[in-house]
This record gives structure tokens, C-alpha cells and sequence, in this order.
């Protein structure tokens, strides 16, 4: 598998249609995602005092939807978004409230991940949940059980989130024990701001644990857009999904749902997306050879207690 995965040509990433892309860093600062944050971090303010006071489990929901939408606009950061200036961004994310990943742990790892020609590789892709075969085969049966709940929608909603946790501690424990100095790093400089908003939380009406429960629930929903945004196909350009869905998950996610788009064009930000796609729909479709889904409500019923594919990678099979 690795002969045709590797040895693949990378097509050239170029203009389509009539859409202008913008340059490896916007000009000026991109105001869609500057006013889009203030108001997340407003809403995350609310959802931890006002909505906690009146009813704690709507502001548990509530403290959970904005942490998504901070993690959507810290994927933005990580690509190049919304100030010329890296350092600029990269300021705006450097407090994570999700708390349980580092910002440059999710740089790191992300950018790793768009290498295309990698994708879904259980060794080289960062984000793949695919295991060797070999490997599966030798884990034992609740292992195994697990994990394969865990390809369905349902099990990585209830336990994806601590399966997913559990695998980046470990594997980050093993970096830093080996003497890998910037997966410390990422650690070091997060530390404080966990202190900063764990203190924040035991200030507000809401209970730490609540705090914990919404940063959990946040995970949770975003495993809905991590469940096939990847598939094992032997072309690389067939390895990224679209999902044609417009609405609340669809902006939560910040259009990455049009992901094959993100993974040509990974530069241009969340608001052009849209129109980016419908203006080439077809061309799109056929590079990712028709991978496409008409909602997330299509796969929630087709997937929500099925499993989508096999945890042993189908392409490394000897």
C-alpha cells in the first residue's frame, strides 16, 4: 500500500473556475473572523455566568457550542488567519479554554496532516484512526471492542473524545520522554493558560465540574466532523470528503465540511468557502472520485449504529 500511497504524483494545487485565492497570508485583517471570535469568546463569558445562573444545564450547552466554534477559528489561526502577521494570529490562540489541547500541539499535528499523499496512513497521518493490520491483530478483544464501537457515530460521540484524549497523552508522554523539546514546548506555554481559565470558572456560578462536562461535550460534537472527513482510498485526491450541509454543524465546523475544498485551497478562509465550492461543484466531485454526503443528517442515519469501515487499514492488507 505504501508503494501506491507514496509513489502517487501530488497534482499541483491551482486556480479553479473563476474564484481568486488569496495569497499564503491575507493582506489585511479579515474582519469575518476577528468579529466572529469577540463574539464566541462573548458568548462563552455568558454561557459560564448569565446561563449557568439561570438554568446550569443551558449554560453547560451553550459554554460547549462556543467552545466549538474556538476550536473551528483556532484551525483557522493555525492556517494563516486573520492577520498578515503569523505572530499576530498565533496571539489570538495561544489561551486555549478548551483546555485539553495545546495550540502548538494542534498546529504541529494538523499541518502535519495536510500532507495529502499521507492521508489516513496510521504511521504518517497525525489524524488518522486507522491501525495497521498487524497491529489490530495483535490487541486484545475488549481492544478491539472498543474500537470498533468507537467507528460508529454513537461511539465516537459517548467515547471517542477519551479514546482520542488518551492516545495524544500518550503519544506526547513518549515524544517528551524521548527528548522531543517542541512537543514539551507545547505543553509548557499551554500550562498557564488552563491556570488562567480554570481560575476564571471557580470564580463564575458554574462548577468546574460543569466547565469540564461542556469541554467534553465540545469534543464530542467535533468528532462529528472528524468521523469521515477521511477515507482509505488508493488515490490520494479520493481521500477527502464533502459534506454539502449548510446548517448549524455546518457552521459550528466552519465550512470544513466542504473539506476537499480546505485541503486544495487550505489558505482561504472559513466565509469563502462556500462559494468557492458551488462555484466548481462538479470539478470537486470528481477529484475526490464522489465522495460526498448530502447532510450530516444522512449520516447520522446511516452511520449512527454502524460502523463506517474497518479500524484495520483496508489498503495495508498483504
Amino acid at each position: 500500500m505504501n508503494q501506491h500511497v507514496r509513489g502517487e504524483t501530488r497534482r499541483a494545487r491551482r486556480h479553479i473556475g473563476s474564484a481568486k485565492l488569496p495569497a499564503a497570508h491575507p493582506r489585511q485583517w479579515e474582519w469575518p473572523t476577528l468579529a466572529l471570535l469577540a463574539a464566541v469568546l462573548g458568548v462563552l463569558v455568558l454561557g459560564v455566568t448569565a446561563f449557568s445562573e439561570v438554568f446550569l444545564p443551558l449554560g453547560i450547552c451553550v459554554t460547549a457550542l462556543a467552545l466549538v466554534l474556538h476550536s473551528s477559528l483556532t484551525h483557522e489561526v493555525l492556517h494563516g488567519h486573520p492577520f498578515p502577521s503569523r505572530i499576530a494570529s498565533e496571539a489570538l490562540a495561544w489561551v486555549q479554554p478548551g483546555l485539553f489541547v495545546p495550540y502548538l500541539r494542534f498546529r504541529d499535528l494538523h499541518l502535519a496532516h495536510h500532507q495529502d499523499a499521507r492521508l489516513t496512513d496510521p504511521y504518517d497521518d497525525p489524524e488518522s484512526n486507522y491501525l495497521e493490520p498487524a497491529v489490530w491483530a495483535r490487541l486484545p478483544a475488549w481492544r478491539k471492542r472498543l474500537l470498533d464501537v468507537n467507528n460508529t457515530l454513537a461511539g465516537r460521540l459517548l467515547v471517542g473524545p477519551l479514546i482520542g484524549q488518551a492516545a495524544f497523552l500518550r503519544d506526547d508522554w513518549r515524544a517528551i520522554r524521548a527528548g522531543d523539546r517542541q512537543s514539551l514546548r507545547g505543553w509548557v506555554l499551554h500550562l498557564p493558560g488552563v491556570a488562567v481559565v480554570v481560575g476564571l470558572v471557580v470564580l463564575s456560578p458554574m462548577p468546574l465540574w460543569a466547565y469540564l462536562l461542556a469541554c467534553y461535550l465540545a469534543l464530542s460534537i467535533l468528532r462529528i466532523r472528524t468521523f469521515l472527513e477521511h477515507r482509505a482510498h488508493v488515490r490520494a485526491s479520493g481521500r477527502t470528503v464533502i459534506i454539502e450541509d449548510r446548517g448549524l454543524l455546518a457552521f459550528l465546523f466552519l465550512n470544513n465540511n466542504l473539506h476537499v475544498v480546505h485541503h486544495m485551497h487550505p489558505r482561504v478562509p472559513w466565509y469563502r468557502l462556500p462559494a468557492l465550492y458551488h462555484a466548481n461543484r462538479q470539478r470537486y466531485i470528481t477529484r475526490n472520485h464522489g465522495y460526498v454526503y448530502r447532510s450530516y443528517r444522512q449520516i447520522f442515519g446511516l452511520y449512527f449504529w454502524r460502523r463506517k469501515d474497518e479500524v484495520a487499514h483496508p489498503l495495508w492488507q498483504d
